[in-house]
């Protein structure tokens, strides 16, 4: 049976020594009694649940998977998720960074992350009803009414209510401006809804009271595509104005998906027929709401593929060093055992290594995101908040396409390291691979992630975001340039820096007389751009790794931090040469090619 270990010596390598989080979060007057103490402390109770709670609901969740009863339409999740969600409700978990007008603790996005990564590794598919909750909350605090924060943003925070972001219908995916579910006004200023949607993660479940959909719907008199898309407030049950909850809402699950991973999470066909609804800002402007959504779902989706990056690792790890096979080409490193452990084998070590690689860099990303996530909302100076707010802007799509990409090949190396036991289900290996496989596909698939990267976020403003990211990558290779130890890792970054400012010059050349140049690239790109990023994270951490060495650290922790970069800028990095090769080879040979695909 799989287990779970929170990696928090990195969390906290990452938050103290390498991104400084306790002296950027407290330039922030509502953080400015933060201390180290309490995110330690945050992080090592997020690790006893998740380690004791849900992690070892993981793999019986996965075999049990949710049941439908279609009579009530009431859907039960497996034994004991509904039971961890109360002890996560008791103690606090979902206020943590939430508002504390509405009730929350108040916390930072950088420790949410932390504790996000740590559910997501445990149990993905459980983590996902407070996921989602989470998101609703967000999209309801930064557009919804005074009336409607008042209602629905207490219970979100608390927890005893859960939420979902209902957009997907059967007839369209990542094409929302296509979406027909329909939206009649009402005398009292209440809507009426009416439509199908499918693959709604956590929209019928045993766990809370009410459950606070948020739809995207469209007006009698609504423009057609996106710009005619309004969003709506429509609860499972309806709330009285003393706020306790009324009649049962006609939004109601209809099937139950059945799916390859994430077996514990209820995916759900729904049906509104006259379920009642309010405006969440204005008319035919929904997208722009839903988007604070979806872009937090983005990000979360990303440390999803993080998690299972981690805890397959940890696991695969665990085998290696234990599973007997083989002698070492270079003789027996066991000599009283009848074979070496699988461990000792170059290629093993290669798949462990890619996966640890993978972790440790996304989480270094995923933190730094976070951080600027915190400064675009709470710092003082209008300038942080806006330059935050763009390279959140930039990094989103990398954060989630790039992190579970490289999920799923981590999953899958870490299954082959178990050989033909990593193929049965009792293991975890398997699940492993399951469960990451969804994360390159919802919350926009990654296809369209590495369009908004490359069309929206870097040819759109010239390239001004991606020369600010140049700009940081720069000040940080000036400031190791004066240390020879670090010459194997900034050498190879600034490699890449020039390439990728001369690469997207290209592609924008192209795209002039050709916009199909930008979607024959668009995926390379992102790659390149998301191991741009990871080689300036793993820059930062070999140089704290080496000046903690320098200053006498015997703790094994940073010499294998040093092994691992030294791995990812030998064994890793060198894919974006690749890359830009098969890039340049421009879109014709994907697109003149109708006799081939006749």
């Amino acid at each position: 049976m799989p287990s779970y270990t929170p990696p928090l010596r990195d969390m906290q390598f990452l938050m103290h020594e390498v991104h400084q989080a306790v002296d950027q979060l407290r330039a922030m007057p509502r953080f400015a009694d933060l201390d180290a103490d309490t995110l330690n402390a945050v992080m090592e109770e997020a690790g006893k649940f998740t380690s004791t709670v849900t992690a070892p609901l993981n793999l019986s969740g996965d075999a049990e998977g949710c049941i439908l009863d279609k009579a009530n339409h009431a859907i039960t999740t497996p034994k004991g998720f509904k039971e961890a969600y109360a002890q996560f409700v008791e103690g606090g978990w979902p206020a943590l960074t939430c508002d504390p007008e509405y009730g929350g603790q108040g916390l930072p996005s950088t420790i949410g992350t932390c504790v996000g990564e740590m559910l997501n590794a445990s149990n993905q598919a459980w983590a996902m009803y407070y996921g989602l909750s989470h998101g609703a909350y967000e999209a309801i605090h930064a557009h919804g009414s005074e009336a409607q924060q008042q209602t629905f943003l207490p219970k979100l925070t608390s927890g005893e209510w859960t939420g979902t972001m209902c957009l997907t219908e059967p007839h369209c995916g990542t094409d929302l401006g296509l979406l027909r579910t329909k939206a009649e006004p009402q005398p009292d200023g209440s809507y009426k809804l009416t439509g199908s949607k499918i693959f709604i993660s956590a929209g019928e479940h045993d766990f809370a009271a009410n459950i606070v959909h948020l739809v995207l719907a469209r007006l009698p008199d609504a423009p057609k595509g996106s710009k005619g898309i309004s969003l709506f407030v429509v609860p499972k049950f309806l709330v009285n104005a003393d706020g306790s909850l009324g009649a049962r809402n006609p939004i109601i699950c209809t099937g139950i998906e059945h799916k390859m991973g994430i077996h514990g999470n209820s995916t759900c066909q729904m049906s509104l027929d006259g379920a009642v609804g309010t405006l969440v800002g204005q008319p035919n402007k929904g997208l722009m709401a839903m988007f604070v959504m979806m872009n937090a779902a983005r990000l979360g989706v990303g440390n999803q593929g993080l998690g299972q990056t981690e805890v397959a690792y940890q696991n695969a790890l665990a085998y290696a060093k234990e599973r007997l096979q083989m002698r070492s080409l270079s003789g027996p490193k066991a000599p009283d055992q009848p074979a070496d452990p699988i461990i000792v084998h170059p290629d093993v070590r290669k798949m462990l290594l890619t996966a640890k690689a993978y972790a440790e860099g996304g989480r270094a990303l995923a933190m730094q995101c976070a951080l600027l996530l915190d400064k675009a909302r709470h710092h003082p100076d209008a300038a942080v908040r806006q330059d935050s707010e763009d390279m959140v802007a930039l990094l989103t799509p990398i954060v989630k396409a790039f992190l579970t990409d490289n999920g799923v090949t981590a999953t899958n190396a870490c299954m082959q390291v178990y050989g033909g036991h990593g193929y049965i289900h009792e293991t975890g290996a398997e699940q492993f691979v399951r469960d990451a496989r969804i994360n390159p596909i919802y919350e926009g698939t990654n296809t369209v992630q590495a369009l908004d990267l490359l069309g929206r976020k870097v040819l759109a403003n010239q390239g001004a975001t991606l020369r600010k990211l140049g700009q940081q990558v720069a000040a940080l290779l000036k400031e190791e340039s004066a240390n020879p130890r670090m010459a194997e890792f900034t050498a190879p970054l600034a490699a890449l820096a020039g390439q990728l400012s001369q690469f997207s010059t290209e592609i924008g050349v192209k795209a002039m007389t050709n916009p199909d140049e930008v979607g024959a690239a668009a995926s390379d790109f992102l790659r390149v751009a998301g191991h741009l990023v990871f080689g300036y994270q793993f820059v930062c951490m070999a140089s704290v790794a080496l000046k903690k060495i320098a200053e006498g650290s015997t703790d094994p922790f940073y010499a294998g931090k040093l092994q691992t970069a030294r791995f990812y800028f030998a064994r890793l990095f060198p894919e974006t040469a690749s890359l830009m090769l098969a890039a340049r080879s421009g879109a014709a040979v994907l697109l003149d090619t109708d006799a081939a695909l006749a």
